[in-house]
Formats: C-alpha cells, sequence, structure tokens
C-alpha cells in the first residue's frame, strides 16, 4: 500500500536529505563506481549539485573515490550501518542455528531473506562447508518479481495490492522462468501459497536449485522466507523428497514456532 502522507508533509520534508539518501541508492544499485554526471543524470540534478552532495558524503565517510576522484563508490561508513540494521534484526538470532543445522545437514548454502519494498533482502548467509558455495551475500538484494523466494513473501499481499506495488515497475528477465507482467508473477505466487513452499531448477539462475519455504509470526503472516541454494552440482537430486524438502520445510516450521506462530 502507497503511505500516506503526512498533513504538513511540504513542510517537513527535506529535499537535500533525501537527494543524498537517493545518491546512495543510485551507487548501491548500480553495483559500480559512478562519476558525478552519471549520478546527477540518474538523481536528475546539475553536476554542480551532484557535486556538493558527493562531497558532503564523502567528507562524512559514506562516499569513497578512486585515486582520480572521478569514481565515486559506497563508503565504510554505510557498511556500518547496514551491520548495525542487520544486527538488530531479532529474526536473524531466532533463525540463525536453524539455518547452521539446515546446512550441515543437507550441505547446501541456507538463507534467510525478508521483503524491503519491491526486493527481497538477504539478511543471512550460511555458507556451505564443501566445495559448493553460493554466490549470494548478506545484505544482497534482489528484485521480488524475479525471486522464488520474492513469491513466497508476496503470499500474504492481494492482487490489488501486489498490483499496486509493482505499478510501472519493468520486468526485466534473469532467465526463461522470470514473470514478464504482474499478472504471470500472480499465477507465481498462487502456486507457491497453496503448494507452501518451491523447488525451482534454474529459475533465478541457470544451473542453479533452491528449496524455499516461508517463515510465519504469532499472526499467521509471512514475515520471512528461507532456502538452501546452490549449484546443480551441489545436490543429489535422488534425495529431493527424501532430505532437502522436508529439512527446508521442517527448519521454515520451527523458526515459526519461535516467532509464535501457531500452525
Amino acid at each position: 500500500m502507497s503511505e500516506i502522507l503526512h498533513k504538513n508533509h511540504d513542510r517537513y520534508f527535506v529535499p537535500g536529505l533525501a537527494r543524498g539518501l537517493g545518491v546512495l541508492e543510485i551507487i548501491a544499485k548500480a553495483n559500480e563506481p559512478l562519476t558525478i554526471a552519471e549520478i546527477g543524470k540518474k538523481l536528475g540534478v546539475s553536476r554542480s549539485s551532484a557535486f556538493r552532495i558527493t562531497y558532503t558524503l564523502k567528507h562524512l565517510g559514506y562516499l569513497t573515490t578512486d585515486k582520480g576522484d572521478k569514481l565515486y563508490g559506497l563508503g565504510p561508513r554505510v557498511l556500518e550501518l547496514g551491520f548495525s540494521y542487520l544486527n538488530r534484526q531479532g529474526i536473524i538470532k531466532i533463525a540463525k542455528p536453524h539455518l547452521e543445522k539446515l546446512r550441515d545437514q543437507t550441505e547446501v548454502s541456507s538463507h534467510l531473506v525478508i521483503r524491503d519494498g519491491k526486493e527481497v533482502l538477504y539478511l543471512d548467509n550460511i555458507i556451505s562447508k564443501s566445495s559448493f558455495v553460493s554466490n549470494i551475500s548478506t545484505g544482497e538484494r534482489r528484485p521480488i518479481y524475479a525471486s522464488v523466494l520474492g513469491w513466497l513473501l508476496l503470499n500474504d499481499m492481494n492482487e490489488d495490492e501486489i498490483h499496486e506495488l509493482l505499478q510501472g515497475e519493468n520486468f526485466t528477465s534473469l532467465t526463461e522462468h522470470t514473470p514478464k507482467n504482474t499478472d504471470e508473477l500472480l499465477i507465481r505466487v498462487n502456486e507457491t501459497k497453496e503448494r507452501g513452499y518451491v523447488v525451482s531448477r534454474g529459475f533465478v539462475q541457470r544451473g542453479g536449485s533452491t528449496i524455499s519455504a516461508p517463515i510465519f509470526d504469532e499472526t499467521g503472516k509471512v514475515v520471512a522466507a528461507i532456502d538452501i541454494s546452490g549449484p546443480d552440482s551441489g545436490f543429489d537430486f535422488e534425495k529431493m523428497d527424501s532430505l532437502y524438502v522436508p529439512a527446508v520445510v521442517d527448519a521454515a516450521h520451527i523458526i515459526s514456532k519461535s516467532l509464535g506462530s501457531r500452525d
């Protein structure tokens, strides 16, 4: 649902602060350093305005530059904020031992995610002890429409809410399994809701597989999701129904119980 603006929004809203945070988001999404010209263009401001914003953020430690002061990347203070946020998420502490047990049972990397707007945010990554390691990092984000975990996280939203959330979104295909529009996404969401878990092979990345399940809170709402994922070479697919699926579903159920779920 769209946020309802405060009646004094125009009076309280600080455009300069919004632009500064916008610069951090732009660089984070780019996954590479950017020039002032590129930042200004993406932010919709002049080069001089972009320079003042980036200068301030660099001075405060939120941005760093290369030796020539031409390219701007995220600085260490952004990481401090990110890890501070992650460390305050109680669900991480609750889920971690169960994710570690799941990793040990399956010998596949396990993950914990939540929904952050239109994206899936990875809160924890328990790396496999084998040589078949997941390439996902804690703090990584992915479009919710293109992620199996995202389909699970949308289970509590109705069709109108999902249409509103993704209004104007440009669906970029990662594989042939990626929904091309919201209507196709709704089909995927409804399928995951009916089954209660998802087994995917090559849905997000060719040559990779995942088994995912939702996490519920005391109200029965989906608040997070977990999975095991890695390269196909790290799975024994003959054990899909006897090992991987039950292990993930059981771990999700135990974590949900720890959050107060009664199901």
